[in-house]
């Protein structure tokens, strides 16, 4: 079995776990028992659960921008791009909603994968060119986390298997995202002063 099997199948069985006994009653080698998994290459592998979530967010990152086909404009990919990632973590939804239901009692873990989605936008975006370089890049990067974060809470409540709703919140978000950042650059001045430009994709978040 490769790393890449192995993190796969214990991080499914972890979700799994978290499903059926919650995210703080979850440990490593109970997951690694549950994959018939060794438990010694667990705990070589994954010390702890946060490192486990870490390693999760990598594998969706991976998904994302190996689906990415590159064509189309940057909003148009950014779609894909997290669409990617939720369809990765379809799954592992109800261990998704027990460990989402366990983040505001463990203020340590929610910090860091606010730190780790903030790198995953950052991400995103670089692989659609966006620059995410200075202070506009930044800016950026926050708003694809916040657009991230509200389809998020869709995911969590969505139950159907093409996931539309989850579409549908993200759409919304990227459109919103979209005019606040035309508006911050001025694009919208520039268009009505020269309607035959297009606008620049560079601020679609």
């Amino acid at each position: 079995m490769s790393e890449q099997d192995f993190d796969q199948a214990l991080i499914g069985a972890a979700f799994q776990q978290a499903a059926e006994v919650g995210w703080s009653r979850l440990t490593i080698i109970d997951a690694a028992r549950a994959a018939g998994l060794a438990p010694a290459e667990a705990r070589a592998r994954f010390p702890g659960k946060l490192a486990l979530l870490r390693r999760f967010g990598v594998i969706l990152d991976q998904a994302a921008l190996a689906a990415d086909s590159g064509d189309g404009t940057v909003r148009d990919r950014l779609f894909d791009l997290l669409m990617s990632r939720f369809d990765t973590m379809k799954p592992h939804r109800d261990g998704i909603r027990a460990l989402l239901r366990h983040l505001p009692g463990d203020p340590a873990t929610a910090l860091a994968l606010s730190c780790a989605t903030h790198r995953s936008m950052r991400w995103m975006l670089q692989a659609t060119g966006v620059s995410t370089s200075g202070l506009r890049g930044e800016l950026r990067v926050r708003g694809l986390t916040a657009v991230w974060l509200w389809a998020l809470r869709a995911f969590e409540r969505d139950d159907t298997e093409d996931l539309a709703p989850t579409m549908a919140a993200l759409d919304n978000a990227l459109g919103r995202a979209h005019t606040v950042a035309s508006w911050l650059a001025g694009e919208r001045t520039i268009a009505a002063a020269e309607p035959g430009e297009d606008e620049s994709m560079a601020d679609e978040v």
